[in-house]
């Protein structure tokens, strides 16, 4: 996937990303890191098809996709897990897990079967109410709902956010256990030190741009 000079905003006068570039090589593990406002999360939210671009292009299998809705850019491998609001408190584990299956209906129960041996706690708690799990527990339910559509890459906006220390080590290592199997992933995330540790290349975002990589 490629993000290439990216103007957007949430509005018809606002422009949070100001030329943003970003580059996530098959099997690569990227941290998006920088300061508050900087537009990380604006990034990823314009890569999944949130947000329509002023400007630029995002290209993802030597294809450009800026004009493809949310649905379709799932549909060709592409997930997103945003920070707040992801997942369906109410219903039950597994029912979450059907919800992100919507793009392929037919593969819901071979994929739930799956994610149930990937993580034990949620095959465990599968018949129980999403709001009754920890948070640790919410935003691994929130991770396999997006490889529910097997994706290619996996946008992850701050996974630790709001989580323990403990807590928020032991969701680090099930991102790279996903990264390990395969799955591109880029990560905005506010622990910077961790996230660059465990990913394969940082890139720093200030006041909308793209000011280093390595």
């Amino acid at each position: 996937m490629e993000a290439r000079a990216v103007v957007c905003g949430y509005g018809a006068a606002d422009e949070i990303l100001k030329g943003a570039d970003l580059a996530v090589a098959k099997g690569e593990m990227v941290a998006i890191v920088g300061p508050n406002g900087a537009g990380k999360s604006t990034l990823l939210k314009s890569i999944a098809g949130m947000l329509r671009l002023k400007s630029g292009a995002i290209l993802f299998k030597d294809r450009e996709i800026q004009d493809c809705s949310t649905r379709e850019r799932a549909q060709i491998g592409i997930a997103f897990v945003p920070q707040e609001a992801n997942i369906f408190p109410t219903m039950t584990v597994r029912e979450n897990l059907e919800m992100g299956g919507f793009i392929a209906p037919g593969l819901v129960a071979e994929r739930t079967q799956s994610i149930f041996a990937r993580f034990p706690i949620l095959a465990e708690k599968n018949k129980q109410q999403a709001r009754t799990l920890s948070g640790g527990q919410r935003q691994i339910l929130a991770m396999a709902m997006a490889l529910m559509v097997d994706p290619e890459l996996l946008l992850l906006d701050e996974p630790s956010a709001g989580l323990s220390p403990k807590a928020a080590d032991a969701l680090f290592d099930e991102i790279v256990a996903i990264h390990a199997s395969g799955t591109s992933i880029a990560m905005v995330e506010q622990n910077a030190y961790e996230a660059l540790m465990i990913a394969d290349r940082g890139v720093v975002l200030v006041d909308g741009r793209s000011v280093r990589t390595g």
